[in-house]
């Protein structure tokens, strides 16, 4: 199996995978004094570079000229606010993959107090780099996200996954 051309990192098939950690930073603080909605889609964009690493996808892989990955979905929850300075942990679930796509689920966690702050499901797609056009993932790719599903399929599905947004009428 030909692998890349940078060091891989050593997989960590915890369930969920949880090796993504951040601060609440100052700018990202809105008028109300918590963090701002955009802000927790990069603090979980920072939590899919973590991930993305454990497969080899990693930012070495776009720079190698290789390939990338596009999200060509997300979906945030807000369930409890943050505030300037807050740990975060944020964990990773993987919930299906086939051959070009990975459908996960982060959950950031208020690191000290441990109450869930939000969820993000995404679906994201392999990208070859030249035609920029979805591929397979990588042999070397495949067969970790293979061992991290596998790893992942005990864990019960977030209660936020798949939902769909709308408002709820009384009948």
């Amino acid at each position: 199996m030909k692998l890349p051309p940078y060091p891989m990192v050593e997989l960590d098939l915890s369930a969920p995978f949880d090796q993504h950690r951040a601060t609440v930073l100052p700018e990202w603080i809105d008028w109300n004094g918590h963090m701002n909605v955009g802000f927790y889609v990069v603090a979980f964009d920072k939590a899919t570079d973590t991930l993305c690493n454990q497969f080899g996808c990693s930012w070495e892989y776009t720079r190698e000229k290789i390939g990338m990955t596009f999200v060509l979905e997300a979906h945030v929850t807000y369930d409890r606010e943050v505030k300037e300075g807050d740990p975060l942990r944020i964990t990773s679930q993987i919930l299906d993959h086939d051959a070009k796509r990975l459908h996960f689920i982060h959950c950031m966690y208020h690191e000290a107090e441990g109450y869930l702050a939000a969820t993000n499901e995404l679906m994201m797609m392999h990208i070859d780099y030249e035609t920029r056009r979805s591929a397979p993932w990588p042999e070397w790719a495949m067969e970790r996200i293979d061992k991290l599903a596998a790893a992942h399929k005990k864990l019960p599905t977030p209660s936020q996954a798949g939902r769909l947004i709308g408002i709820k009428r009384k009948k």
